[in-house]
């Protein structure tokens, strides 16, 4: 891969986004840096915390195991739940954080990511598919949108983080 960006393509519906990206790694280091590595690749910016305080960025490794962050003072925030635990193939987990970034405790108000991971001729085909955004309520259109601009990046970050040595 070198330094090319890797090819990231996405679609979406009203409620839905897809995209998939083509990392070249083996599929089981390439779930692993997925649910092991958040910290490593997630864009800072993106947290409730912020760059200058967040600490940890995690995944507890089983269906109802909780994504969270741990910011300042070790003050813990979980932000979804993982609903199916699925190595190294599939992963799908709620996304309970607003359009305003605060935390949505009720997960019949949030999205849901899946994250499908397919062995391919050149390393592992990664499909994020973030469906439900009508569950945020008025803001959906603008927030399907934001995280459009936000899984490109997401997946750049991850898909170079997933080819590199782990720090």
């Amino acid at each position: 891969m070198g330094d090319r960006p890797p090819d990231i393509r996405q679609e979406h519906e009203r409620f839905a986004l897809r995209t998939t990206a083509l990392v070249p790694a083996p599929v089981e280091a390439v779930y692993e840096t997925f649910t092991t590595r958040l910290t490593d690749w997630w864009v800072t910016e993106y947290t409730w915390s912020g760059p200058d305080v967040l600490a940890e960025l995690g995944m507890e490794p089983r269906a109802g195991g909780m994504l969270y962050e741990i910011g300042p003072y070790g003050f813990r925030n979980d932000w979804g739940r993982v609903l199916i635990w699925d190595p190294p193939r599939r992963l799908v987990f709620t996304w309970q954080i607003g359009p305003d970034r605060a935390p949505v405790p009720d997960p019949a108000r949030a999205s849901e990511v899946e994250v499908i991971f397919t062995p391919a001729t050149a390393g592992t085909l990664v499909e994020v598919s973030h469906r439900h955004f009508d569950r945020h309520g008025e803001a959906a259109e603008g927030y399907l949108q934001a995280l459009t601009a936000g899984w490109h990046e997401l997946l750049s970050r991850f898909a170079a983080t997933a080819v590199a040595e782990p720090a």
